[in-house]
């Protein structure tokens, strides 16, 4: 269930994805929230540099590890643009994260990079959990979903 914390939460990522494509990067964004509501840590894409590996899932989950005790960790909620990969859902995992909440799912991103014309990537695209067992997980967000669609949109119909 989405309740209105998590739509404000959701609306942030969304806006962080649409930095990191101003910047020139891949429309992603994600926020890291404590058991009380507390944003903790947020990020976009940085794989512009060429390291596909600078996701703002992956930094989260590296930030947790070395700033939150486990129990706080397991607490904390996940809130992201998209659907994480299977590197990112790997780190949540690993790192004993709590639940996530994405605004569009891979499946989706799948399509819309296909209807776009753009070849799959060499990663393949898994529900998160098909990666983690035992974690909670809300989403996709329709209208939110809608919002990212056109940030891929605009990404990639800029590079033809």
């Amino acid at each position: 269930m989405i309740s209105e914390t998590d739509l404000k939460h959701l609306r942030r990522c969304v806006e962080l994805a649409k930095e990191a494509l101003e910047k020139g990067d891949e429309p992603f964004g994600s926020v890291l929230v404590s058991a009380d509501g507390k944003v903790l840590f947020e990020d976009h894409n940085h794989v512009a540099s060429g390291d596909h590996t600078q996701h703002p899932e992956f930094a989260i989950a590296r930030w947790a590890a070395n700033n939150m005790t486990p129990e706080e960790r397991a607490k904390a909620t996940v809130y992201t643009s998209g659907e994480y990969c299977p590197m990112c859902a790997a780190a949540h995992g690993w790192v004993g994260l709590g639940r996530i909440v994405y605004a569009s799912s891979s499946k989706q991103l799948a399509q819309w990079l296909s209807e776009l014309g753009v070849p799959p990537s060499r990663v393949r695209n898994l529900p998160i959990q098909e990666v983690i067992r035992d974690v909670e997980v809300a989403g996709p967000v329709p209208e939110l979903a809608e919002q990212v669609r056109e940030l891929h949109r605009q990404l990639h119909e800029g590079k033809r």
